[in-house]
């Protein structure tokens, strides 16, 4: 199929399936790559864990950090639907470096990212994305910013409520007024953007390659996979990954790696037009869509 026929289709299939979009598939080998809108900047919601990730990491090699060392973590104490690991603890605790990695980047732990973000802030991430090439993602704030949003205001049987904010309340410059979806207050970023920060990562030169390797690991042990996962893991490939979800965003960014050798990175950034949180048939259409490109573009 032509390849603009394949994208005006695709198109079609997520506006259908309520949601708009920005994805890029990438040859990693090649550079050849395939997307719809892949430079509409949009909130990242977790996603931000790689390039955290990334910044410990460099650390460690270079002993600024101890990842030996242990960060007395105070408990989260959420009760919303969601978050998983130390955000649910009830009583503090004392965890190595290296663990909170994986809780923050396998788990999503926002209480554990938090803990990282102490040791490495913000700007100190910003900084080594533009160490490492990266110019397209902007680092603003720590997780507990998106445990304050109109969710935790309302009744569990009302938070379509939020959702219905979060849909009809963006202008066209994607300003808003919950801060953690304005691009202008939020983490935020774009499917070519992150992209770039995967091939970074699986296609090492500025970054070191132990520490390229060792992110590439906690994508590996990503517990959440429901969403990309059933349309890029078999016997015949490895997904490694990581999720962003907030309000009406579905992320999801990751490297297929083919039993031939093949691999392919993968950006899918969406915003849903359906106030609910539970959609698991919005989370089926951008796999399919994700999909569908990196097919396309396999066969061309």
């Amino acid at each position: 199929m032509n390849a603009q026929r394949a994208v005006r289709r695709l198109r079609a299939l997520l506006k259908d399936g309520g949601l708009s979009g920005s994805f890029l598939v990438r040859d990693l080998a090649t550079g050849a790559e395939l997307g719809i809108a892949p430079d509409v900047e949009l909130p990242l919601a977790s996603l931000v864990k790689v390039p955290l990730a990334l910044a410990v990491l460099e650390r460690v090699r270079d002993g600024r950090i101890d990842g030996a060392a242990m960060i007395e973590v105070p408990p989260g104490r959420l009760t919303s639907a969601g978050p998983a690991g130390l955000s649910r603890f009830r009583h503090p605790a004392r965890i190595a470096v290296e663990d909170l990695l994986h809780l923050s980047t396998a788990l999503s732990d926002n209480t554990a990212a938090d803990a990282l973000f102490g040791l490495v802030p913000p700007a100190g991430v910003q900084h080594t994305l533009l160490d490492a090439g990266i110019d397209g993602i902007t680092v603003r704030h720590p997780m507990r910013e998106l445990t304050d949003t109109p969710v935790e205001r309302f009744r569990p049987e009302d938070v379509h409520l939020a959702q219905s904010l979060a849909i009809g309340a963006r202008t066209a410059g994607h300003g808003h007024p919950v801060p953690q979806l304005d691009i202008s207050r939020a983490n935020s970023g774009t499917a070519r953007a992150c992209v770039d920060l995967l091939q970074a990562l699986w296609v090492p030169g500025r970054i070191p390659a132990e520490v390229a390797a060792g992110v590439r690991a906690l994508m590996g042990q990503n517990v959440l996979r429901h969403r990309l996962a059933p349309d890029f893991s078999s016997d015949a490939a490895r997904w490694s990954s990581k999720t962003g979800t907030l309000l009406n965003l579905r992320h999801e960014i990751g490297v297929v790696e083919h039993e031939d050798g093949a691999r392919y990175a993968i950006a899918a950034l969406t915003e849903s037009t359906v106030p609910a949180s539970v959609q698991p048939a919005a989370e089926a259409v951008m796999a399919r869509v994700a999909r569908a490109l990196h097919d396309e573009l396999r066969a061309g």
